[in-house]
């Protein structure tokens, strides 16, 4: 008795099997290699999109810091300037009694005969004009602002006369304010 076995169909059948088995998990490998390749770019995609808006704050941030800083700055150059106001203001309210003192020493020191065309300041010294009825009280004027307690020393810089005989003399001279610390305390007694 003699029995033949053919084992090559089943072989053959076992060998198509596991290609298709090997295609199939290469074809499930593939699969999975591009969904994780898919998974790692969207994870890679949203670290650079949480970057950017991590940047985009931080420049936003920056922005509104200039706008700030520019701010104080702006404040800053106003406080400035309000400062620079208020000295003056205060300059202004100190020398007040100072330019009372000054006309009064104005009127005071006014000689019989003469009196004031024009007064002009220029910081702390006055241009004066005006109309005597003869020289000697152009001198005499001279004189009583030398003597005051906030006058300097009288600079006659022009007399003029008229044609007649008894025209009246217009002169022109300068006189330099005392600050109140300056003037001598004995001028005055």
């Amino acid at each position: 008795m003699n029995i033949e076995i053919n084992l090559l169909p089943w072989r053959e059948q076992r060998r198509m099997q596991r290609t298709r088995r090997f295609k199939q998990g290469l074809l499930l490998m593939l699969l999975l290699g591009l969904l994780a390749g898919w998974g790692i770019a969207q994870h890679e995609q949203a670290l650079v999109r949480a970057q950017q808006a991590r940047l985009a704050m931080i420049e936003r941030h920056t922005e509104s810091l200039n706008r700030d800083i520019q701010a104080v700055r702006d404040f800053r150059r106003l406080r400035e300037r309000m400062l620079d106001q208020i000295e003056l203001i205060g300059e202004l309210q100190a020398s007040r009694p100072l330019t009372v003192q000054v006309f009064d020493q104005l009127t005071a020191t006014l000689v019989d005969g003469v009196h004031y065309t024009e007064l002009d300041r220029k910081g702390t010294r006055l241009e004066l004009s005006g109309v005597a009825t003869s020289n000697r009280q152009v001198s005499d004027q001279m004189r009583a602002l030398a003597n005051s307690s906030v006058f300097g020393i009288p600079l006659l810089s022009d007399v003029q006369s008229g044609d007649e005989p008894g025209a009246p003399k217009r002169f022109h001279m300068s006189v330099d304010e005392l600050m109140v610390g300056d003037a001598d305390p004995e001028a005055g007694s």
